[in-house]
């Protein structure tokens, strides 16, 4: 669910995810930060690896030199995109040179530009919900459409008939998220291979390709030995986009890439086309600062272990206090259910009575589940124990 407000005559679109941060910042204002337990924003609360720091020091002996910060191609510094290759080759297994690479302002940046280059006004982009609600801005911005098709209830399996019988002439894009934001899902092998056939007798009927396109920001937050299978082997006309916000705590650098499979037909032309968006879309390229950190920092991570302990303590939390919930394989959220299948708004509005902050399950396209964010300290999430079970206690009757 998208919220509208007037602002000074404008019309203005608020996620939920938004609404329920800043109720958080008034409830701190009357209550204190320690007796606030906000789980709304997945705003990333580690520190970046010792390796960034260092790098920001390089930079700064650097900053004298001229052209320090100078302007790059659009595409990115030459050095990022080769190095990025290597890691998009590891994750994908399959050799993927710096031509297939474009360095793009954040996952978001790296997704208006790909839609910039393959939308034609109407065209349809299809994906699983629950879904990021900001996807379905990125389709309008590009006079597309975004159509979502409900996962399996609890366990947010992808429904791969609902999903193939939703693609119609005007499916351009498939959308893809996992680890998922809000459920933690990962989607499996056996499902990305079934859905890539789909796509390829789709993409035949309608006489033009159906990319799938994977949004891949949690993909190093994998736990119990699960893996995030790649896409690039699956289907010819796949693109991964990402970025460092997770792995790297640099939310807010907006630095993230474009990756075309190089087994597209034309991916030369799909990689020119995201080049020109990335430009014309007035992004021009990624920030500098950004960039020359990744040649200091790829192949360094943030403590995913401080992540799966946090997953523990929210899921005895939730457990203990009757709630129905999937264990999330990977990034950083949980998805439970509403008690007794009831409003997913007025149980949000029932938590915010115990101080604790959620986001309900419509603002992800997902009526009757919330989302909980569980990127904050360990402290927050046992401390919001006695008010999640007072709040089913109320909810159950």
């Amino acid at each position: 669910m998208v919220l509208s407000t007037q602002v000074d005559g404008y019309l203005v679109k608020a996620s939920w995810i938004r609404r329920m941060f800043e109720a958080g910042i008034e409830l701190k204002k009357q209550y204190g930060d320690e007796n606030v337990y906000d789980f709304s924003l997945g705003n990333p609360d580690l520190a970046p690896p010792q390796a960034v720091a260092q790098g920001l020091r390089d930079l700064a002996e650097e900053a004298g030199q001229p052209f320090a910060f100078g302007y790059m191609p659009n595409a990115g510094y030459p050095v990022v995109r080769e190095q990025l290759a290597g890691v998009v080759s590891a994750e994908q297994e399959t050799p993927v040179g710096p031509g297939q690479i474009v360095v793009t302002c954040g996952a978001a940046g790296g997704i208006n530009a790909l839609f910039r280059a393959v939308l034609e006004p109407k065209d349809e982009v299809l994906c699983p919900a629950p879904y990021f609600v900001e996807y379905g801005f990125y389709a309008e911005n590009h006079q597309g459409r975004l159509r979502s098709v409900p996962s399996k209830p609890l366990t947010f399996a992808l429904d791969l008939k609902a999903l193939a019988g939703a693609i119609t002439d005007r499916t351009r894009c498939v959308l893809i998220n996992s680890p998922n934001n809000p459920t933690g899902r990962i989607y499996s092998a056996e499902e990305l291979t079934e859905l890539a056939e789909i796509l390829r007798k789709a993409s035949a009927r309608t006489g033009r390709p159906i990319f799938l396109v994977s949004d891949e920001p949690y993909r190093f937050l994998a736990y119990d030995g699960a893996t995030v299978p790649a896409i690039f082997p699956l289907y010819e006309n796949s693109v991964v986009v990402s970025s460092f916000s997770k792995n790297l705590a640099l939310a807010g650098e907006r630095v993230g890439y474009v990756a075309v499979n190089p087994a597209m037909a034309d991916g030369d032309r799909l990689v020119a086309g995201v080049i020109l968006a990335n430009r014309i879309l007035g992004f021009v390229n990624a920030p500098a600062v950004g960039q020359k950190l990744l040649v200091k920092a790829l192949g360094h991570e943030v403590d995913a272990s401080i992540y799966a302990r946090r997953r523990e303590a929210m899921a005895e939390v939730l457990r203990e206090a009757g709630f129905q919930f999937s264990l999330p394989q990977g990034a950083f959220y949980f998805f439970p259910r509403i008690p007794k299948g009831g409003d997913d708004s007025a149980f949000v509005a029932e938590l915010m009575q115990e101080q604790i902050l959620a986001v309900p399950g419509s603002g992800f396209g997902y009526p009757g589940y919330f989302r909980l964010a569980f990127c904050v300290d360990e402290a927050v999430i046992r401390g919001s124990a006695p008010g999640f079970a007072r709040a089913f206690a109320r909810a159950v009757g």
